[in-house]
């Protein structure tokens, strides 16, 4: 594998990441407690290595690939982007507050922040994913 390769397996990362954290908030809503922690580890685990190879592609990339879209579709683009790469900033740690609640079993304290944490995370994996399609698919 070389590092052009990489931006296809950070999308599959996030996809996979978003996959997780759907399925383990579908088994907390049946308080299934054991495969929700499953879930939320194998998300937290995934989101931790496509930040690795995130991190290693754009410090060792050679080219900058440059979104070609123009019009109505340059401006969600960036619409997008932009709001991703905020949140992006936000969810790493409060992923960690709420892995450690969890984990901890300080229920009621890992509820009132996992709420916010979900929908940001999910939403940054989710348009994580849409930001690939559109850079190297749609307007490539």
């Amino acid at each position: 594998m070389s590092v052009s390769d990489l931006p296809s397996v950070n999308a599959a990362l996030n996809a996979l990441a978003s996959l997780f954290l759907v399925l383990g908030f579908v088994f907390i809503r049946r308080k299934q407690v054991r495969p929700h922690r499953a879930m939320m580890l194998a998300a937290f685990a995934t989101s931790t290595l496509f930040l690795a190879t995130y991190l290693y592609y754009h410090f060792n990339a050679q080219l900058i690939t440059k979104f070609q879209g123009e019009g109505l579709a340059r401006t969600v683009y960036f619409v997008i982007l932009i709001s991703h790469s905020v949140l992006a900033v936000a969810v790493p740690p409060m992923a960690i507050i709420t892995l450690f609640r969890g984990l901890k079993m300080t229920v009621e304290r890992h509820r009132a922040i996992a709420r916010w944490t979900l929908p940001l995370w999910l939403y940054v994996s989710v348009t994580g994913v849409l930001v690939y399609v559109l850079l190297y698919h749609v307007y490539a």
